[in-house]
C-alpha cells in the first residue's frame, strides 16, 4: 500500500512500540482525537499513545487508504486486548510540510 511517509512512519513506529520514531510523524502543535479525548502537541501525544498502548496492547495493519475531504483516510484492522476486538478503524490524518497536523481515529 502506497501511504504518505509521515503515515507510513506512525504505522511502522506504532507496529514497533517506538515512541520516539512515531513522534517524529507529528507537527509540534499536532493534535490527536480519541476515544472522545483530544491530544494536543508532541508530549500530550506520546503520553496518550504510550497509554493506550499499555492499556490494548494493539497492533493497527492498514487496509486501504483514500483521499477524502483534505484528510487521508486508512482504514486499518486494529487486535489487541479490548472488547470486542479485532476491530476496523478509520485514521484520519491532514498532513502539512511533511509532517502529521491531525489524527482521528473513529471506529
Amino acid at each position: 500500500m502506497d501511504l504518505p511517509s509521515p503515515i507510513q512512519g506512525y504505522f511502522h513506529a506504532d507496529r514497533s512500540n517506538d515512541g520516539e520514531a512515531l513522534i517524529r510523524a507529528f507537527a509540534p502543535d499536532a493534535v490527536v482525537n480519541d476515544e472522545g479525548r483530544s491530544h494536543t502537541g508532541r508530549q500530550a501525544i506520546v503520553a496518550w499513545w504510550r497509554d493506550v498502548k499499555a492499556k490494548y496492547q494493539h497492533v493497527a495493519e492498514p487496509l486501504e487508504v483514500a483521499e477524502e475531504e483534505g484528510a487521508t483516510k486508512v482504514r486499518a484492522r486494529v487486535t489487541g486486548q479490548f472488547p470486542g476486538g479485532p476491530a476496523t478503524l478509520t485514521f484520519a490524518f491532514r498532513l502539512e510540510d511533511g509532517q502529521i497536523v491531525e489524527l482521528d481515529i473513529r471506529a
